[in-house]
């Protein structure tokens, strides 16, 4: 019987809520090793993830296309919320924002965006995370309206 296959990377873009930086050094190990177990639970595969104080990045291999990436990401966004509440990682409310941001990338890439997700603590005493994120929708072409950005505090 014939099966389907797949190798897509995807690289995934989220905020907290109001870009609040509450993910702390001392929780963010905690919040990516459960994201990833998300992530393995839904038949995905992570290759890369870093939890800025405001910010995520998740490089994976989407494989298992039984569910679709809106899906995935709500399940991700709610999932690691009530984990990190429930935990009380944060003080206060932890949310993530509305909306997200999907890049394709080539097998070719591969390397190169792992290195760039694994080295996001330098790249972003650099750079603010709006000027990257514009960036990320430049390169990929995607027209968007500023009101339905994430919230920008730089």
């Amino acid at each position: 019987m014939p099966n389907t296959y797949s190798q897509i990377y995807l690289q995934l873009v989220f905020a907290t809520k109001g870009r609040e930086t509450q993910i702390r050094s001392a929780i963010k190990d905690e919040v990516e090793k459960y994201i990833c177990g998300i992530f393995r639970n839904k038949g995905q595969k992570v290759l890369a993830i870093y939890a800025n104080p405001d910010h995520i990045h998740i490089f994976f291999s989407y494989k298992d296309l039984r569910i679709n990436i809106p899906d995935l990401v709500k399940i991700v966004k709610t999932e690691s919320t009530k984990f990190i509440n429930e935990k009380n990682l944060t003080s206060g409310k932890f949310y993530w924002q509305e909306g997200y941001g999907v890049f394709s990338y080539s097998k070719s890439q591969k390397d190169s965006v792992n290195n760039y997700i694994l080295n996001q603590a330098q790249h972003h005493q650099r750079r603010s995370f709006r000027n990257e994120y514009l960036d990320f929708l430049s390169k990929f072409e995607i027209e968007y309206d500023d009101r339905y950005l994430f919230e920008f505090y730089d």
